[in-house]
């Protein structure tokens, strides 16, 4: 892999022969890396240094997952229905199964762990799924009724008061904030271009990645106290996701052949790093100092970031540099 920075340095790369990775997810206070593997209707459960996993069968194409409190909660589709799976990830087994009318298309989870949404896309309609962890029941928030309609992504603030849905449907895109408590949206943003990803930084600030095939892809900060753009950055290619650091300061942005890292405080892009397949989806560790980067082809790469980004000012101009790769291990099951 390259990046400029010479703070960043590839810490491991590990094959998995699970096929390509289609989400990722660290639990905050263990540090575990879950990822999913649709082609093999599986999730992988790996320490912080992903060592050695544990395989664990999900019954269904695994897309989504999120992960607090030592459970993977992972959305399947099968012929027979789609559902959340709940996998505890210190034992590695499947304890629960949430049967789900639509189709998962994002998913978010509570800081403690207690609750978790759903975006789901159905006929012409929309909706989030809510799953109360301790209780074991399901509500459900009303989104709208759009011809083409469709859930992006779903956040949940750290106070758990307020949910982000980002939706996109044939008159544009749209940033609607849900208070949990009422499950009323309570305000709307309207976009243009559709919506790929959304992540929430620091002091009130949403990131929307957005794209669209003329435009190329682009960043708007909006600040969520005065549901308002702020600042909205052409990044072009073909982004398909991001994730902040736990400081705010940085978002990863998952593009076609890049993993490039804008600086949320100059609004630039300061540098990317890449590799030799195509990058599926990115993670922060809860210190910031950790990025997994999973490709298309099956890998796992774990590198070590700097922890703020006032170093990270070089010019697009300075040559591209190697990062040292140690070899590739390949990835065994744990017994």
């Amino acid at each position: 892999m390259t990046a400029r920075d010479p703070e960043v340095a590839v810490l491991d790369v590990t094959a998995m022969p699970r096929g390509a990775v289609g989400d990722i997810a660290v639990d905050g206070a263990s540090g575990v890396v879950v990822t999913t593997n649709p082609g093999d209707r599986s999730i992988s459960v790996m320490d912080a240094d992903l060592g050695a996993a544990t395989v664990v069968a999900v019954g269904g194409e695994a897309t989504l997952v999120a992960v607090a409190e030592d459970r993977a909660y992972v959305a399947t589709s099968s012929l027979q229905h789609d559902a959340v799976t709940v996998v505890d990830t210190r034992a590695g087994t499947v304890i629960a199964r949430y049967p789900l009318a639509f189709s998962a298309t994002a998913m978010a989870i509570t800081a403690d762990g207690k609750r978790l949404y759903i975006g789901r896309t159905g006929d012409d309609m929309v909706d989030v799924a809510v799953v109360d962890t301790t209780a074991e029941r399901i509500g459900t928030i009303g989104i709208g009724y759009r011809p083409g309609a469709s859930v992006d992504a779903v956040r949940v603030d750290a106070t758990g008061r307020r949910l982000y849905v980002a939706t996109t449907g044939l008159a544009g895109s749209a940033l609607l904030t849900v208070d949990t408590e009422t499950t009323r949206v309570v305000r709307r943003l309207r976009l243009a271009s559709p919506i790929r990803d959304l992540a929430l930084g620091a002091d009130g600030l949403a990131y929307v990645l957005r794209s669209d095939r003329r435009y190329g892809g682009s960043i708007d900060v909006v600040d969520l106290a005065a549901n308002a753009v702020t600042a909205s950055v052409a990044i072009g290619g073909a982004p398909t996701q991001l994730a902040v650091s736990p400081d705010g300061t940085r978002a990863y942005v998952v593009d076609y052949d890049r993993v490039a890292v804008f600086d949320t405080m100059t609004t630039q892009i300061v540098d990317e790093i890449s590799g030799d397949a195509a990058p599926a989806c990115v993670a922060v560790r809860g210190d910031g100092r950790r990025l997994y980067v999973a490709d298309f082809a099956g890998a796992m790469t774990s590198l070590a970031v700097p922890a703020s980004t006032m170093a990270l000012t070089y010019s697009p101009f300075v040559a591209t540099d190697r990062i040292a790769r140690p070899d590739v291990r390949e990835l065994t099951a744990a017994v």
